[in-house]
């Protein structure tokens, strides 16, 4: 599967924004759709992932509360809620996808399609 994210940009802190990631092909469904963001200098980090069907979420703790992840198969399409976004959540945001039955995977490497990448910059 091929996956094209969008929605980044330059924003205010307290701001809100929404990444989209739009996967190709019919599979899309059998996959588990993840967002893992980089800011500079750092390693990639887990940030959402949310379930085949899009009952089920997981996040990274520091971020449940404030990010919101979904997915609308028909459309082919896995979403990102981010607000109150701070400076610190400034970095690239990448879509990924994975096959693998890991519950609560938060590694980079058990995903194996990933999109471009999105930038995302808060200021404050």
């Amino acid at each position: 599967v091929q996956l094209q994210a969008s929605g980044g940009g330059l924003v205010q802190a307290g701001n809100s924004l929404r990444l989209s990631c739009v996967g190709s092909g019919r599979t899309f469904s059998t996959f588990v759709m993840g967002w893992f963001r980089q800011a500079p200098e750092k390693e990639r980090e887990f940030v959402a992932a949310v379930s085949k069907s899009g009952k089920s979420t997981h996040y990274r703790t520091s971020l449940e509360g404030r990010f919101a992840i979904s997915r609308d198969n028909a459309e082919n399409t896995v979403y990102l809620q981010m607000n109150s976004l701070k400076p610190e959540d400034t970095a690239v945001y990448y879509c990924a996808a994975r096959s693998l039955f890991k519950p609560n995977s938060t590694s980079p490497y058990d995903y194996v399609y990933w999109g471009q990448g999105t930038l995302v910059t808060v200021s404050s």
